[in-house]
């Protein structure tokens, strides 16, 4: 390929910079296998031999629980039960199977006569062959006057004395968004108890850009793809979405008069909100679990990496190198640490260093790596790595997982097109990322093994995406 004809100079990268934000590592392949799942598990690396795997700390050696989730049954004679009730189970369904900790019973080995309601459960026929579940999520739905109201249990059902796990009732407007909403909600109750404590995400939010109006704008959607809908029109190139701790605000990056400046749009308030400008090229804004924001800025000259308050405040240069330095993530368990992407040493390569800039380390060693994002228990890096990269190499653009500790790696991805700009959900069994493998660009998200490969987006181009904290 033509960009593989000459290595670029570190004094070229910042030209190349601008780029990079905008497809800020058009250098990533696919997705297949390897990372992390519910609470203990493996990676197997396809590396040199002394990188033979790294621990995760989400699944090795735990059985998955054996789940069926039978479709809920209408507890009203109202018509409008059919689409509700199918919403509904539908997206129970696609929520327990997206949550990766689960084996989740074929609805074809389901008794005939299943359960809306406690004294409707017949206990030999869900705990024996063929369906042999441990755990069952059954209930009920009724609509009348405009109102929605739900019940739902789950029951474990080899334990007969007593079965009930959980017990929920929701009510609320006989809408299909409401009812999504409620069905969310009761699998998120499921994982939680089920999932060793850790909250689901099947309530939480995925920011990303979108050229689908014509112009790069920020939109945001529900974790599985549903309910599309833009966040900003500001008629111009915005790019690196980056949701606060709280949800409350969204900093992004885009061109206006000045030049690429920080911006931030409030949810509280449904509009823009002022944020401070700063000379320069301003780029990749990323938030800390207390609230500071990092970001890449070119006002001293190259570009490097600063961090100021909540308001914009308080400005700290962190680096001083003739990088370009750019995309900041930090530990989001700690807020101690920042990783980031430096062209210092000629290509693209990740870096780590303290929160005040000091301790300095190369996390990348090869290639052309960037857009790294931290995972929620602060252990694992996921980038974009073109791991052979210059004049006569083979090389292809994919994903990777590597433990920070011991800068031990697998590969996530495997020729299935270009892939970029990985961002973990919050309860870290997940990755979202862009991936160009349908032919256009479109937003994707699997488990963080690699597995269960799902499809967000369709219409427009859509890139760099970035998963709610909670």
């Amino acid at each position: 390929m033509e960009r593989r004809a000459s290595r670029p100079s570190s004094r070229r990268l910042p030209a190349l910079h601008r780029q990079r934000e905008h497809n800020l590592s058009n250098a990533a392949r696919p997705i297949r296998h390897h990372a992390v799942i519910a609470a203990l598990l493996f990676l197997l690396a396809a590396t040199s031999p002394a990188q033979d795997w790294i621990r995760t700390g989400t699944g090795l050696g735990v059985e998955r629980v054996r789940l069926a989730a039978s479709d809920f049954k209408s507890s009203t004679p109202d018509p409008n039960n059919v689409n509700l009730l199918k919403t509904f189970n539908d997206t129970l369904w696609n929520d327990l199977d997206n949550a990766g900790i689960f084996d989740l019973v074929s609805k074809s080995f389901y008794p005939l006569q299943e359960p809306g309601q406690p004294s409707e459960v017949n206990f030999p026929a869900w705990n024996s062959p063929p369906p042999n579940t441990s755990m069952l999520a059954f209930g009920n739905l009724g609509a009348a006057a405009g109102r929605v109201t739900v019940q739902g249990w789950l029951y474990d059902v080899k334990n007969e004395k007593s079965p009930q796990v959980l017990g929920k009732q929701y009510a609320d407007n006989a809408t299909p968004d409401a009812v999504r909403v409620i069905a969310h909600k009761f699998a998120d109750e499921i994982i939680f108890r089920l999932g060793g404590g850790v909250a689901g995400i099947a309530e939480t939010k995925i920011y990303f850009v979108s050229e689908r109006s014509g112009h790069k704008e920020i939109w945001m959607m529900d974790y599985d793809g549903a309910n599309q809908q833009q966040v900003t029109h500001l008629g111009s190139i915005s790019l690196s979405p980056r949701i606060s701790p709280d949800g409350s605000r969204l900093a992004f990056s885009s061109i206006n008069k000045g030049g690429w400046e920080i911006m931030m749009y409030s949810f509280d308030l449904n509009r823009m909100v002022s944020f401070p400008r700063f000379g320069g090229m301003n780029l990749s804004p990323s938030w800390s679990p207390d609230g500071k924001i990092a970001f890449s800025s070119s006002r001293s000259g190259y570009p490097n990496i600063f961090v100021v308050d909540a308001s914009g405040g308080n400005p700290r240069r962190l680096t001083n190198d003739q990088g370009p330095d750019v995309a900041p993530t930090w530990n989001r368990k700690t807020g101690s640490q920042i990783a980031f992407v430096s062209g210092r040493t000629g290509l693209p390569q990740i870096y780590t260093m303290e929160a005040d800039g000091t301790n300095l380390q190369r996390v990348t060693d090869q290639g052309y790596a960037v857009s790294p994002n931290w995972s929620p228990n602060g252990q694992f890096l996921t980038f974009s790595w073109e791991r052979k990269y210059g004049p006569g190499e083979p090389g292809s653009n994919d994903l990777y997982l590597m433990d920070v500790a011991s800068k031990q790696w697998v590969q996530l991805t495997h020729d299935a097109g270009r892939n970029d700009f990985p961002c973990w959900s919050p309860d870290g069994r997940h990755i979202v990322f862009q991936s160009h493998r349908s032919g256009s660009d479109q937003i994707w998200s699997m488990l963080a093994d690699g597995t269960n490969v799902k499809q967000l987006t369709v219409k427009g181009a859509n890139t760099q995406p970035n998963w709610s904290w909670k």
